[in-house]
């Protein structure tokens, strides 16, 4: 039977995965991030193959060629501008004081690859964000749950306190669109099999 591998150490994905009744096992990448493309969009697709390719890589060379690697990487996006997790504390400062009052893209990458058969995809919602002054920022930032991740603040967690309002998937902006992954596993005869077979 073929394992289903998720590339990522984020819990969050994980929770996401395990609430469609997914069996998998984890092994995150640790390759270096290199953003790439002209777009949030490309640049997430990139980095989701680029994890996916290097766990599916690792997995052929131990004799495990028919498992399923999913990986996925999310930015946020303003005005052009992405934002990955923030470096620091001054930095986490900066990203929410440019997010506060604006509405953002948060896109997330993910890539399910498997013998013969790779699908590369993405979501996208749209984050409208509420004023904030600096004491209420830095009050979050101590939390200290900001620091990992994408645009410094977690919408599943204390930084919804931020969010007025949201336009598309909410799983999205957690981490994965994982009704989409569903559908893309559904979509395709080996994919399927997979997915039917580590089903809980």
């Amino acid at each position: 039977m073929s394992r289903i591998i998720l590339a990522s150490a984020s819990p969050r994905r994980r929770e996401l995965l395990t609430q469609i009744g997914l069996k998998f096992d984890i092994m995150p990448s640790h390759i270096e991030e290199v953003l790439r493309g002209e777009s949030p969009a490309e640049n997430v697709m990139g980095l989701a193959a680029d994890k996916a390719g290097d766990i599916y890589e690792q997995l052929k060379a131990s004799g495990e060629g028919d498992a399923l690697v999913i990986g996925a990487d999310t930015v946020v996006a303003l005005e052009d501008k992405v934002l990955g997790k923030p470096k620091d504390e001054t930095d986490a400062l900066q990203m929410l004081r440019f997010l506060q009052g604006q509405t953002h893209q948060v896109y997330t990458g993910v890539c399910i690859m498997t013998e013969g058969k790779t699908m590369t995809f993405y979501g996208k919602t749209d984050v409208t964000m509420y004023l904030a002054d600096d004491e209420q920022i830095m009050d979050y930032i101590r939390s200290g749950e900001p620091m990992d991740k994408a645009g410094s603040y977690a919408i599943q967690g204390l930084g919804t306190i931020f969010v007025k309002e949201i336009h598309g998937d909410y799983n999205n902006v957690v981490g994965l669109p994982v009704a989409e992954v569903w559908q893309h596993l559904n979509s395709d005869a080996v994919t399927r099999r997979i997915a039917k077979e580590n089903k809980e």
